[in-house]
């Protein structure tokens, strides 16, 4: 009998603990106008400063995107998308400007919070959702600042090996790194230094290391320019024919490989609560960072092909290589410099978007309360910016962070499509209590339905289109994405966005077709990457089931099943 009466005790709580688990899980976040958040971000102690202008924020998303992969990826993409590398990189701008128009509509409604992707999730769905997002860009940002400091010390040895003193007496464990262990590990010791570096200008200030990133933006973007006006003058046009010689389906392969070449406006809306005019400034440094990028993409694209013909382009140093072909080999020079100069804003960008998330979160409870620390006197928040620049050095130092690639993007095209349906989900949320209480369905259950099956439809049309698969499937696939977006845009009503400087035209299009195709690129990923997604959001779960749950401020929360939707504040 006491067996029993143990075995229904234990059923009992495992019931409580559940129902717990859902209820937390499912909360929201409820924020303030953006007004009232400017106002209480400014008179609290824990506040960072506002001191980044509109000119600093577009060098800021300038100074994410533009890296060495300006110089590389479009002679790699070229080879095979040929002179059509210039439609890959347009096409791939122009899915990247939806995005964009999603994340500076949220920007503009949430302009004086950190956590970017992270809190849009959170007010839009629920507090798992926003965990998970950003667990899944972290380890894109983490792995991503490790690949990315070893590529600079690379270049960083190249740059230095041009002086004949130094050319072949640097050891491989300042530069490409030294095998140990039959490549188990990979030893290198400038990465981890040019991390703390970094690092120590990041934990000075905003000031500070908006100024460096200020210094070094323009001058890779002074280098590109010089790089396409010298070019100018050696193209043959004659190379630009056959514009496209594998076809269209290897343009649109390219526009797969070269849309990660864009990632990074999104450290603009991580600046919010550092903005001088977030609701002005941060939608207009957003389009104008991501305008200025496409603009020398192109740029360079032309020249590339124009100059060189595109069977004959390297694979390392396509750029460098063209230009001495052309006797040029102060561009070469030039375009090291740019490597260098570009590698470092990209790393120092990606650090400090990852702590102002860890910021977020260690503010929400979600994490421990020693992220949301901000310094007195500096004003950053240093204990997360040196979480961040350790945890990349240890990567850096003593992995072979390369190898890890194709695992990466899935952070990103996650964050990009998530941020996407919060537009949508958003607008819905502004109407819903106007609703008929006896509807079966809200309005935003059945728009958060339709989300879900333009996902599916982006994800198999993508492996339909992988595979080589009937062009049947494939447009099966678009059918169905086009007949959730139809009962989207037919069924519901949005009205213009609440408290927001800026709206996303064409809603609920935009954002199904922003939802469509960055799911379509998730499907291209290496299958590797796949696993990577179902393994870190099976332990993220279990992290938040542990830890989060029990220690989130519940302050600002909306328990969504509630009998009626109240906030607790």
């Amino acid at each position: 009998m006491g067996g029993h009466e143990g075995f229904s005790n234990q059923r009992l709580s495992s019931a409580t603990w559940f129902s717990h688990f859902r209820a937390s899980a499912l909360r929201s976040k409820s924020l303030p106008p953006p007004s009232s958040q400017t106002a209480v971000r400014s008179t609290s102690g824990d506040s960072l400063v506002r001191r980044l202008g509109l000119f600093d924020l577009i060098l800021l998303g300038v100074g994410a995107s533009i890296g060495a992969g300006v110089f590389v990826v479009t002679g790699t993409v070229a080879r095979d998308a040929g002179p059509g590398v210039t439609i890959s990189f347009l096409l791939a701008g122009a899915s990247s400007v939806l995005n964009a128009l999603c994340y500076a509509e949220l920007a503009s409604r949430f302009p004086a919070v950190v956590g970017g992707a992270y809190m849009y999730s959170y007010s839009a769905f629920n507090e798992i959702t926003a965990f998970l997002v950003f667990v899944q860009l972290m380890l894109d940002y983490h792995i991503g600042a490790a690949s990315i400091s070893r590529s600079l010390a690379s270049y960083a040895v190249a740059l230095l090996e041009l002086f004949p003193a130094l050319k072949g007496s640097i050891p491989l464990w300042m530069g490409s790194g030294e095998e140990l262990l039959g490549g188990l590990l990979s030893l290198n010791i400038l990465a981890p230094i040019l991390l703390a570096l970094l690092t120590l200008v990041l934990c000075q200030g905003v000031r500070e290391s908006s100024a460096v990133n200020s210094v070094m933006t323009a001058t890779k973007v002074v280098i590109v320019l010089v790089v396409i006006c010298a070019g100018a003058f050696e193209i043959d046009v004659a190379n630009w024919s056959p514009f496209a010689p594998n076809g269209f389906k290897a343009v649109l392969t390219g526009a797969t490989v070269v849309f990660f070449s864009y990632v990074g406006f999104d450290a603009v809306a991580n600046s919010a609560e550092e903005s001088k005019n977030p609701q002005r400034d941060l939608p207009i440094g957003i389009m104008g960072s991501l305008l200025v990028c496409i603009s020398l993409y192109i740029g360079v694209c032309l020249v590339l092909t124009g100059m060189v013909p595109f069977s004959l382009l390297s694979e390392d140093a396509p750029l460098a290589e063209a230009f001495s072909s052309k006797g040029m080999k102060f561009v070469s020079v030039l375009i090291s410099i740019g490597a260098v100069a570009g590698l470092t804003t990209t790393l120092l960008v990606g650090l400090y978007v990852q702590s102002r998330l860890y910021l977020g979160l260690g503010r929400d409870g979600l994490l421990p309360s020693i992220f949301s620390r901000i310094h007195p006197t500096l004003h950053t928040p240093l204990h997360s910016q040196i979480w961040c620049g350790i945890v990349a050095a240890v990567l850096a130092g003593i992995f072979n962070v390369h190898s890890l690639s194709h695992i990466l993007s899935v952070g990103t095209l996650t964050g990009y499509s998530v941020v996407a349906a919060c537009v949508v989900a958003l607008r819905l949320n502004d109407k819903k209590e106007r609703e008929s209480a006896n509807r079966w369905t809200s309005s935003w259950q059945e728009g958060v339905i339709c989300l879900v099956i333009i996902a599916c439809s982006g994800f198999g049309a993508g492996i339909f289109y992988r595979f080589s698969a009937s062009l049947i499937f494939i447009l099966l696939s678009v059918g169905v994405a086009v007949v959730a977006s139809a009962v989207l845009h037919y069924r519901q009503a949005y009205a213009q966005s609440l408290g927001s400087g800026f709206s996303c035209p064409g809603v609920p299009i935009v954002p199904c077709v922003c939802i469509f195709f960055n799911i379509f690129l998730f499907a291209q990923l290496h299958y590797e990457a796949w696993i990577r997604f179902v393994v870190v959001s099976v332990l993220a779960t279990a992290v938040y089931a542990l830890y989060g749950q029990y220690h989130a401020d519940t302050s600002t929360l909306v328990y969504q099943r509630a009998p009626e939707t109240e906030s607790d504040s």
